[in-house]
């Protein structure tokens, strides 16, 4: 499946019910593995009704400003674009991209300070283009969120990436690895855990 346009999910308030399941599943994993955050996840204040992603892709050039929910409702139209923008530049396959990996970077960009648009390196990965990535590179995880639409490599112009990598850490809103070499920060949302330097 490569067209994802927003299922029936996306359609409901901004929170879906399949999006809570994942997060209280997520919860209980690592609440029954191996504790990588103590404290687990923050509870943050409640998001706003109306909340948008502006986001440059710097591989395809592609700018992207969309209010994907609007007065606690997502708005399928705006998702469907953001699932194309950050589609797999490589293969050019599309895939849905996790509400929640939305609600994160619009609060991150607030709490950081920004007000440029997010340079995206990456988002979406097909299972392909991740294999081949992690046969070349240790970096790479085999088993990556960005598999899954739960991920994002960003950074955002006029904040330093010690500061967008301490604020997307502070909010313990799921991963967070500092790449200072390649001038990103990773944001998902699985599991709590911090890696990079």
């Amino acid at each position: 499946m490569n067209g994802s346009q927003g299922d029936s999910s996306d359609r409901g308030p901004c929170g879906p019910r399949r999006h809570l399941l994942r997060r209280m599943a997520g919860l209980a994993g690592c609440l029954a593995g191996a504790v990588v955050a103590p404290r687990g996840r923050r509870r943050s204040a409640p998001l706003p009704a109306t909340r948008r992603l502006d986001v440059h892709a710097l591989h395809t050039g592609e700018r992207l400003s969309a209010t994907y929910c609007r007065n606690g409702a997502y708005d399928s139209g705006a998702l469907a674009e953001i699932n194309h923008v950050l589609r797999d530049w490589r293969s050019g396959d599309v895939h849905r991209i996790d509400p929640g990996l939305l609600d994160l970077l619009a609060t991150l960009r607030g709490k950081a300070g920004g007000s440029a648009p997010f340079e995206l390196i990456s988002g979406y990965r097909s299972p392909a283009t991740n294999a081949a990535l992690a046969s070349n590179s240790g970096g790479v995880a085999r088993r990556s969120l960005h598999m899954e639409g739960m991920a994002a490599d960003v950074r955002l112009p006029g904040v330093d990436l010690a500061t967008l990598h301490r604020e997307a850490s502070a909010m313990r809103a799921g991963g967070v690895g500092l790449y200072t070499r390649s001038n990103f920060v990773h944001v998902d949302t699985g599991r709590v855990r911090y890696w990079g330097s």
